[in-house]
């Protein structure tokens, strides 16, 4: 996905992505237990109603830096999380 299609995209359209990429991630038994958990919370932050789209999508950013330096952390998988990341700064840095 290309980020000038990326940032005209709607909130919802841009958390089903990322929710995609997570879940994936998630649900892949070759991924390390400590990863998919932080995939699936930082997926999970996302539907928090209790905060706007753009600290949802910091929040997540922040769960998932935190397991970016993991020596366990598949190569693939972290290019997942870095797309996803790229996609959540769209969302932090929209003026929603």
């Amino acid at each position: 996905m290309e980020l000038a299609e990326s940032a005209s995209q709607s909130w919802e359209e841009k958390r089903q992505n990322v929710v995609q990429i997570l879940e994936s991630i998630a649900n892949d038994v070759s991924t390390p237990r400590n990863i998919r958990r932080v995939a699936k919370a930082a997926a999970d932050a996302l539907f928090d109603e209790r905060y706007k789209p753009a600290v949802r999508a910091a929040n997540a950013i922040e769960m998932i830096e935190e397991i970016m330096n993991d020596p366990n952390l598949p190569v693939f998988t972290r290019t997942q999380l870095w797309m996803a990341i790229s996609i959540l700064e769209t969302i932090r840095s929209s003026p929603e």
